[in-house]
């Protein structure tokens, strides 16, 4: 499977524990206690001693092998397994207004997940022992009879509901590797968060895919509270990390949060840590339409990076899907903010009824402590489609992250359909690009300008009219000519329209920054993006035919 099938599968699980089953109806009386486990004290110290008592330790190895049955299923046979909503982990509480259920090992998902529960004070921890009972099979092709005494199977993740949609539509989902997402208040999965990224881009290094290898969970107290802890173990060859969760389930002005306090032990020196990296996918947008190849306008989970840097700054960064694999850091210190937002919230925008592209949450990252210098790095990598995650997003300190050492960053994931801070300046609505050296309101037809340029066009809203701006604008290379600054009532802002033409025939990535000042005062975030010229062969206008002349 793909990655982007991986993380749809959480969905389509929930969709098959709502199918009835006879089994299920069967089940007048609640089940006995699902944490059949003996009980274990437990404390977030005492986990991060393990993790830390861990990390000096060999890596344990890969995942051992699971039964056949499970290993060899296919991806629809896997979602058809369901689990039994009555085996959910609080269902003996009337009154819980969030409930929590588990994924099943199979397919790709072959890491053995320990979970556990624990009691309201945090104190007592139980084993959630997998059984075939807790699952309904369905015609899924599993031999339940070979999972019979395989109490160590443990389970692939767990999802989260919220009432009154228990089994039906999770809210938080945590299931392969590290990775998790949440809904944003639309009811939509779109792009997925994990707990840590290793040697995502560095040469000659394969990217490391840590494990949460346990969880406890904790009961909500009140009972019927929306918010409750989960805490994680993460292992990987290169760190041992222990993880506090704090997941608010209520949707308040439309979104979902998570608080996440993470403690990092390497095993070894990691030459590229990425904390609160996210996934997410742009396969075309306005501003880069090469793979629009159906009728859809647009296709994307997320169509900018967001960046609210710790000297105030404001920057719109607009996705691309390019031809070649393209790394950018961008360097900060303490930054305020940052993340993969869905801003686009128009069906119009996509015209897509199935995956439902208008209702992707954005994903913002609000950090709660110092974490010093460093760089968000943005990963674009090339896709033909919407099948795979090309983009990923974290945040890489600068610091040298050493074996044996201890990284501690706590931040709070904000999914929502934007994110919860806005510039008070005017914002990037829009990038557009196309054929440049012409005058604005005159397509051209059988006669082309004589030299090749690129026009870009770039929309900010909420500015008033009649104001006397002055677009900056830099590039890396080429030059800009024949900028415009036009008034546009629809979206009562300003379009700035500028050329971009080559000095020579380099294909290097240009890169493009441009904010609006009105004499001494900025009036707007700063637009970044990188252009792609194309070859020097390629930098022409159609020519007509004789006949056309």
């Amino acid at each position: 499977m793909d990655r982007r099938s991986v993380l749809k599968a959480s969905a389509a699980l929930a969709a098959f524990c709502s199918v009835p089953s006879v089994a299920r109806a069967a089940a007048a009386t609640a089940p006995a206690a699902i944490a059949d486990g003996k009980p274990t004290p437990f404390s977030f110290d005492e986990l991060k001693k393990r993790a830390k008592s861990e990390a000096a330790k060999p890596f344990g190895g890969a995942p051992g092998p699971i039964p056949e049955t499970l290993a060899k299923l296919s991806p629809l046979q896997y979602q058809k397994i369901g689990y039994d909503k009555n085996h959910a982990l609080w269902h003996a509480n009337a009154n819980r207004a969030v409930d929590v259920e588990f994924f099943h090992v199979g397919m790709n998902f072959k890491r053995r997940v320990h979970i556990y529960s624990l009691n309201q004070a945090g104190n007592q921890a139980r084993e959630v022992h997998f059984r075939p009972s807790l699952f309904n099979y369905h015609d899924a092709g599993v031999d339940t009879n070979a999972l019979k005494g395989q109490d160590d199977l443990g389970f692939a993740g767990f999802k989260v509901f919220r009432a009154p949609d228990f089994g039906k539509s999770d809210v938080f989902s945590f299931l392969g590797a590290s990775y998790f997402r949440a809904e944003g208040g639309d009811g939509q999965y779109g792009l997925s968060a994990r707990g840590l990224a290793i040697d995502t881009y560095i040469d000659d290094l394969r990217e490391e895919f840590p494990d949460f290898v346990a969880f406890w969970i904790q009961q909500p107290s009140p009972a019927n509270s929306q918010s409750f802890s989960v805490y994680a173990l993460l292992d990987s060859p290169s760190a041992v990390g222990a993880y506090h969760f704090v997941l608010d389930c209520e949707n308040v002005e439309g979104k979902v949060t998570q608080e996440v306090d993470s403690f990092i032990y390497p095993r070894k020196d990691i030459a590229q840590l990425g904390i609160a990296p996210m996934s997410s996918m742009f396969s075309c947008g306005s501003n880069d339409r090469r793979a629009c190849l159906t009728y859809h306008p647009e296709i994307h989970d997320s169509d900018r990076l967001a960046l609210w840097r710790g000297n105030g700054e404001w920057i719109a960064r607009p996705l691309n899907n390019p031809e070649h694999i393209q790394f950018n850091a961008f360097a900060d210190e303490n930054p305020r903010g940052f993340g993969l937002l869905q801003l686009q919230r128009d069906f119009a925008t996509y015209q897509d009824t199935v995956d439902l592209y208008h209702k992707r949450p954005s994903l913002w990252v609000e950090p709660l402590n110092q974490w010093g210098k460093g760089a968000v790095n943005l990963l674009e990598l090339p896709s033909t489609g919407e099948t795979l995650d090309n983009i990923v997003c974290m945040w890489q300190p600068e610091q040298k992250i050493t074996k044996g050492g201890e990284y501690h960053f706590r931040y709070r994931l904000h999914w929502a359909p934007l994110p919860p801070v806005k510039s008070s300046l005017a914002n990037v609505l829009e990038t557009r690009q196309g054929a440049g050296g012409f005058t604005e309101g005159w397509a051209p037809g059988e006669q082309y300008p004589d030299v090749w340029c690129r026009r870009f066009a770039v929309d900010f809203a909420e500015l008033k009219e009649g104001l006397s701006l002055q677009p900056q604008i830099s590039v890396s290379g080429g030059k800009v000519q024949d900028v415009q600054v036009i008034y546009v009532k629809e979206f009562k802002g300003y379009r700035i329209l500028f050329d971009w033409y080559p000095t020579s025939e380099s294909t290097d990535p240009i890169d493009l920054r441009l904010f609006l000042k009105s004499g001494n005062d900025t009036l707007s975030e700063t637009w970044l993006y990188q252009y792609f010229p194309p070859a020097a062969s390629e930098r022409r206008y159609p020519t007509w035919p004789a006949d056309k002349k």
